[in-house]
């Protein structure tokens, strides 16, 4: 049976979080503060939780901060692009009054949740994002045993997307979940078998 519980864990604050500018795949890294966040999550992290296995999104916002866990919690993470943030295409690097002035309709449709079609410009729909990271997570997970755990360390949408699609809701239209701060996380447990869904 595989892995009973998954950990997914934001990484720390960078300065384009500071600013309110989208990250997306563009590779930011942590600022003072990020750093400061991750060594202190870390440790209350490892304080509760013993994961087996570590998977960070390659990208060094990510890594640096599942880095901290392993100083503690001694797992060296496993760096998976997989786990990468959504792509937010042309958009990435901008703040979302930018956005919302040169692309006034694309920003309307983005931000009332309608953007499953090619928005934002030149980036990765809702659906394929949590696709790509639910695959991955899955893979990690079964490879574990029943009284294992699998640490994930990621971004703030693209964690929201595969916690929605994990939970058994469709990542193209359920809002339930809000993203996560920075350095914060979700615990997801695996339910009874032949139930639905597994998480």
């Amino acid at each position: 049976m595989p892995a009973q519980r998954i950990i997914l864990w934001r990484h720390g604050r960078t300065a384009w979080n500071v600013d309110g500018r989208l990250q997306g795949q563009t590779d930011i890294e942590l600022d003072p503060v990020g750093h400061w966040q991750a060594r202190t999550a870390a440790a209350m992290l490892a304080s509760e939780q013993r994961p087996t296995l570590v998977i960070s999104s390659d990208l060094q916002r990510a890594l640096a901060t599942a880095r901290e866990y392993s100083a503690i919690g001694g797992a060296l993470p496993v760096a998976d692009p997989a786990l990468r943030e959504r792509s937010f295409g042309q958009w990435e690097g901008l703040d979302r009054d930018t956005i919302k002035n040169q692309w006034p309709h694309e920003y309307a449709q983005w931000h009332s949740g309608n953007d499953a079609n090619g928005i934002p410009p030149g980036g990765e729909t809702r659906a394929t994002c949590a696709h790509r990271l639910t695959t991955a997570i899955t893979y990690h997970a079964d490879g574990l045993s029943d009284n294992q755990s699998l640490l994930v360390v990621s971004h703030g949408a693209a964690i929201t997307l595969a916690l929605t699609a994990l939970l058994g809701n469709d990542p193209t239209n359920w809002r339930g979940i809000s993203g996560l701060h920075n350095a914060h996380w979700s615990i997801i447990d695996r339910a009874r078998p032949g139930t639905h869904p597994h998480w």
